[in-house]
């Protein structure tokens, strides 16, 4: 096969980016927008040894699993990667990804792996879920003001079909039409990422789905808004509103926000609610943006850690203490450890509003923090929470967690392959793998949460 060959192809994969995958002549080809099933004729863009990169021209038989896409720009916007197959396909196709990364790399044999495995936890709306969005503002081919997404591997804006995401909350599109309106009448200009001109940035909302605050922050190439009491008194009016602040971020950056936060009305936090713990969440805090299925993984992970009111549990990456919260009101004591020192400060804040004193929070990286206490203090734990970045544990964090030979490891993972490796050393070390749990955090997309309980096994 070479570049612009036209070549019949049915799906039988997805790749880690949401690409169909087919074989042609032994060669995998990765085929974006086609999905598990489908017969499709697709373009040769890129060859490599083994596998290609193809163009999707023609669905030639569409797959049981193929729907309409609520959203008319989902393929251009690339955020829901996988909005065009039906929902309880997506489940199974998830499932089925941490269970070949649990099989093939992680080494986990068939029989221990279906005695573990339990089913996927869907949602019964898999829309309108997500409690954060961040909006690029720009200018159009027309040069009108406009708000969306950028499109895959891109900073070219995609406008929202009538300012509108269907995995948003429903407020978002009245905000940002109140926005780009009072920016036009004002001619309050967009930033321009080549010029490093104009003002507005971004539009981060944010919306605590148990309390029905709404938060508003504009991140802004300069130190101030003009006119910002116009722009609060139109937003304010919009039921829930309860935070408008801006965020200043004058650097040459893709990073979004900016370290400098400025109310401009009202407070400088929201309120939300996982379960019965509350949390306080400014604009620069961690917190997940699916809140139904967070109460769901992080119960899970509580379930899995089997606690009795009496065990030393150590939660790692633990960001704002969400897990270790949840954690705290069933164990003795809770250590949270956390590199950025802001989540560890709205950590003990959070424990504070809860009345929750068994819980203590150090600032630092886990592969330095636990082995070093564990060497110079000799810190012992019942449980361990993990709940790691994409690349998995540090190799020092899990040779560490296996002197300690806690009774159980909880392990919370947004990437199966990274999981798989990490199962695959603590299987290696003194453990077994119990109970898998994945989770569907993100709906539309290939992304998925698991949750492993790995049990220490005597004489080990």
């Amino acid at each position: 096969m070479q570049k612009n060959d036209l070549v019949t192809v049915r799906i039988e994969d997805m790749g880690t980016g949401g690409e169909g995958i087919g074989k042609v002549d032994g060669c995998a080809l990765f085929i974006k927008d086609a999905i598990i099933g489908d017969l499709v004729e697709a373009k040769i863009m890129k060859m490599k040894k083994n596998y290609g990169y193809a163009r999707l021209m023609n669905i030639l038989a569409p797959s049981p699993a193929r729907q309409n896409a609520r959203c008319k720009e989902a393929r251009r916007c690339g955020g829901c990667q996988i909005q065009e197959m039906d929902y309880r396909q997506q489940l199974a196709f998830k499932k089925g990804k941490v269970e070949n990364n649990l099989l093939r790399l992680g080494a986990v044999p068939k029989e221990v792996l279906d005695a573990a495995m339990e089913g996927i936890i869907g949602m019964d709306e898999p829309f309108r879920y997500r409690n954060k969005a961040q909006y690029p503002i720009g200018r159009d081919r027309e040069g009108h003001l406009t708000a969306g997404f950028y499109a895959g591997r891109t900073h070219q804006i995609i406008p929202l079909p009538d300012m509108d995401c269907a995995l948003g909350a429903e407020e978002n599109q009245p905000i940002l039409q109140e926005i780009l309106a009072f920016m036009g009448e004002y001619h309050v200009q967009p930033y321009d990422e080549e010029s490093h001109a104009g003002l507005v940035r971004h539009v981060l909302i944010r919306k605590g789905f148990a309390t029905g605050e709404l938060m508003v922050c504009l991140v802004i190439n300069g130190d101030a808004l003009p006119h910002s009491d116009v722009l609060a008194e139109r937003l304010s009016s919009i039921q829930g509103m309860t935070s408008i602040t801006c965020s200043v971020n004058r650097e040459k950056t893709n990073v979004i926000m900016g370290k400098d936060i400025k109310t401009i009305w009202g407070q400088d936090y929201i309120t939300d609610y996982i379960g019965d713990v509350k949390f306080h969440i400014s604009p620069l805090s961690f917190y997940q943006v699916n809140p139904v299925q967070t109460e769901r993984l992080y119960g899970t992970a509580l379930e899995f850690a089997g606690l009795t009111g009496k065990e030393t549990v150590w939660d790692l990456y633990c960001g704002i203490g969400t897990i270790s919260l949840f954690l705290a009101r069933r164990a003795g004591c809770v250590c949270g450890v956390e590199i950025v020192p802001q989540a560890i400060r709205d950590a003990k804040n959070n424990a504070a509003i809860n009345d929750i004193s068994n819980a203590r929070f150090y600032v630092g990286k886990a592969e330095e923090v636990l082995p070093g206490m564990y060497e110079k203090e000799g810190v012992q734990a019942d449980v361990i929470v993990v709940d790691p970045p994409r690349k998995g544990c540090e190799q020092i964090v899990l040779e560490t967690m296996v002197k300690m030979q806690p009774d159980r490891i909880v392990y919370v993972s947004c990437d199966p392959a990274t999981l798989a490796r990490d199962v695959k050393y603590l299987r290696g070390n003194g453990y077994e793998l119990d109970r898998v749990k994945a989770v569907d955090m993100f709906p539309h997309t290939v992304h998925v949460e698991t949750v492993c309980l790995m049990s220490r096994v005597e004489g080990k």
